[in-house]
């Protein structure tokens, strides 16, 4: 079993930033792909990034060159950089660990979920 615990939401105006955590605790998180997605009411769960033990990332178009996904995994934390927010942004952004890449798994599969942190950005 892995716990996510998401944090780091809030606020911010167009064109701020902001730093989404998520604290993992039980099994091995190394040996997981870390990952992040996002949803807006009325529709489904997004691919936002991901990133595998290695180190290798990957993002959704949208998201190339605002956002960074990185990862302690001395410290068992997952990271959100979210920079150049836009409105378009807004969202409840959760954590997500899976041992197959984020990117192409369905979000009805994927294996653990944090519990959601709401990011609003301002026009």
């Amino acid at each position: 079993q892995v716990q996510l615990v998401d944090s780091g939401g809030g606020l911010v105006q167009a064109g701020g930033s902001l730093r989404l955590s998520c604290a993992a605790s039980g099994r091995t998180f190394s040996s997981y792909r870390g990952g992040w997605f996002r949803q807006v009411p009325g529709k489904e769960r997004e691919f936002v990034a991901s990133i595998a033990w290695s180190g290798n990332t990957y993002y959704v178009d949208s998201v190339k060159g605002r956002f960074t996904i990185s990862r302690d995994n001395a410290k068992n934390t997952l990271y959100l950089q979210m920079n150049s927010l836009k409105p378009e942004d807004t969202a409840v952004y959760y954590c997500a660990a899976d041992r197959r890449e984020l990117s192409g798994v369905p979000p009805y599969e994927v294996d653990y979920w944090g519990q959601g942190t709401q990011v609003t950005v301002s026009s």
